[in-house]
């Protein structure tokens, strides 16, 4: 991109110059000046893509680092340059990524029955992760995008997310909100990072945990989120109870009728090898894609006052790339940004809206890709947020 902008300037330079205009020809000092303003002018704009390359070679895992919306800009200015199609619900695709992900789940615990054990890490790395695709399914129900019809996407939503454990109206009331506030302190309900002061008031014990979950235990922080937003009722509006109470009584109901005659007729053993370490699965990527669609070095929580909604959801979410069987496994829950433009549209189609940002709005995307070095950085660099500094700090190094 650097050497096309660089290579029409120095173009139009040497045309300017080669034509033979009345006003040019008798003033060599003003075709001298031109010329010395179009180098300039070419100087910066190299010296800017530079940067710009040495921007994205210093944050390992990420490909491209987002530039801010210019002011003024909103997000219908985005929404309704995206084509229409993107927003049709499919029921055949829909009950597609059911069929995807039931046969997966079938495969994967029929491998478990007979595999040797030294082939169970590959095979509960497939388990949890096509047992994510059951949350991606509720996901879109939750969004009402899987089905036309409410009561279908209550039911389905439901019948996927209860066996994970997972109250889906409890999770689909806190997750809007989060749609509603990403990235805004206090308000976002899909995670909060961690402050300076509260790690600075903290216990030792308070510390550890803080350390843990934004470090080498990240993957298990969705469990503490699990646990803390979606079974008290006290934090649900009056009005929101019965379905609250519905979905909750579905888990409990989970619980004894499968996962108490599990424990008792398999023993421990058979407790943890059929159900727990897929469930375990599945949370490593809940944790992992809450943490990778929103957080960079260079992307900011904001307070209230200056949060605006564009900035978020378009400049403050993630595109990450991910190897192709988890993005198949999971239904491109990973092209997250037109998600968080509009959650009408469907897991399905994800793709065709991010393939349309990139024509219209690609310098405003953040791009990564999921690895190693990734995760390094995010794990280092951006352990607490620091309000008033309005930047990402780690634990050790806030001078």
């Amino acid at each position: 991109m650097a050497a096309a902008s660089s290579s029409s300037i120095a173009l139009a330079s040497i045309r300017i110059s080669a034509i033979p205009a009345r006003g040019l020809v008798p003033f060599p000092r003003r075709k001298a000046t031109l010329r010395l303003c179009l180098d300039v002018i070419t100087a910066g704009a190299i010296a800017r893509d530079q940067a710009a390359e040495r921007k994205v070679v210093m944050t390992p895992g990420f490909t491209q680092m987002g530039e801010p919306v210019p002011a003024g800009m909103v997000l219908n200015d985005v929404v309704k340059t995206l084509p229409k199609e993107v927003f049709e619900v499919d029921d055949f695709k829909a009950w597609k990524t059911v069929a995807i992900t039931v046969s997966a789940l079938v495969t994967g615990y029929a491998a478990l029955a007979v595999a040797p054990w030294y082939l169970y890490p590959f095979i509960y790395a497939f388990l949890g992760t096509a047992a994510t695709g059951l949350f991606v399914i509720g996901h879109d129900c939750g969004h009402n995008s899987f089905s036309k019809s409410q009561l279908v996407n209550d039911i389905v939503g439901n019948a996927v997310m209860t066996p994970l454990v997972f109250p889906f109206e409890p999770w689909r009331i806190k997750h809007n909100t989060h749609h509603a506030h990403t990235n805004k302190l206090i308000m976002d309900t899909a995670w909060q990072p961690f402050r300076p002061h509260q790690f600075d008031n903290a216990d030792r014990i308070g510390q550890a945990m803080m350390r843990a979950t934004m470090g080498p235990l990240w993957w298990m922080a969705s469990i503490g989120h699990w646990l803390f937003w979606h079974f008290d009722l006290n934090k649900f509006r009056p009005q929101e109870h019965a379905k609250v109470k519905t979905s909750i009584a579905a888990c409990y109901a989970f619980g004894f009728l499968v996962l108490l005659p599990l424990l008792v007729t398999q023993g421990p053993v058979g407790f943890v090898k059929w159900w727990l370490l897929p469930w375990l699965g599945f949370h490593f990527w809940m944790s992992t894609f809450t943490l990778v669609h929103h957080t960079a070095p260079h992307i900011p929580f904001k307070q209230n006052r200056e949060w605006n909604a564009v900035g978020a959801q378009l400049a403050g979410t993630v595109h990450c790339e991910y190897p192709a069987w988890i993005d198949f496994l999971c239904h491109d829950i990973s092209v997250h940004i037109p998600h968080h433009l509009s959650t009408k549209i469907p897991s399905y189609n994800l793709r065709a809206g991010h393939a349309s940002l990139l024509q219209n709005w690609d310098c405003h995307l953040n791009k990564a890709v999921f690895g190693v070095p990734l995760m390094t950085t995010i794990l280092t660099q951006c352990n607490l947020f620091d309000a008033e500094k309005k930047q990402w700090v780690g634990f050790d190094n806030r001078a």
